[in-house]
């Protein structure tokens, strides 16, 4: 498989692109790789990159976007934080991403048993963790159940994964309200934004669409 061009990242749509990454989990669910030269790859892309999405993700070592979608390089956009959430910088290369240098879908990628959102779920404090714990804090709020606040915490798996799923929309809201430039090409038709979840035991994504 070679690397993107102009003209075939120019042939993409958002529907495209996301089916491009639905095809390319499933391929790696079932252990199979697209046939690729990555040092070609590397080669191709020298004097300039054609990416058709834009990921966020975690920095779990077990969420590699590239690896979870089969991409090589040049494919996409690797946003990684803990927790997946957004902000100034995160979003100012997202519209880098999208406006610029021209990706079709932008997906928010949370995964279960995120230690981040662990973390939110207990509260946790230390040092400059805090800081980026309270900005997933709403999401844990923001889950009503259970309300036994005994099962409110990293404990409960089930919470967890609750909480990964509404910090995911949550991001997403805060994408558009936070950019005109991403909300402005969403509405257009230029990108689609969608989150997803990724299951850190069977490597399945799944889409929010």
């Amino acid at each position: 498989m070679k690397a993107h061009t102009r003209e075939t990242q120019a042939s993409m749509t958002p529907e495209k692109s996301l089916q491009y990454l639905k095809e390319g989990n499933i391929r790696f669910q079932n252990n199979l790789k697209a046939n690729r030269n990555l040092l070609e790859q590397a080669n191709d892309t020298s004097e300039g990159q054609f990416p058709f999405a834009t990921i966020l993700s975690c920095i779990d070592s077990r969420v590699s976007a590239e690896l979870v979608f089969d991409q090589g390089l040049g494919d996409i956009f690797s946003i990684r934080i803990a927790g997946n959430f957004v902000n100034e910088d995160i979003l100012g290369s997202m519209e880098f991403a999208c406006k610029l240098a021209g990706t079709k879908v932008l997906v928010v990628l949370g995964h279960t048993s995120c230690g981040a959102i662990k973390g939110a779920c207990d509260h946790a404090r230390l040092g400059n963790l805090t800081a980026l714990i309270n900005k997933i804090e709403p999401a844990v709020a923001a889950v009503a159940t259970p309300a036994d606040e005994a099962l409110r915490n990293s404990k409960n798996l089930d919470f967890v994964n609750t909480v990964a799923t509404k910090n995911v929309e949550m991001t997403i809201d805060n994408i558009r309200e936070r950019s005109e430039i991403l909300k402005e090409m969403e509405d257009k038709g230029e990108i689609k934004i969608v989150g997803g979840m990724y299951d850190i035991a069977t490597g399945k994504v799944l889409f929010y669409e």
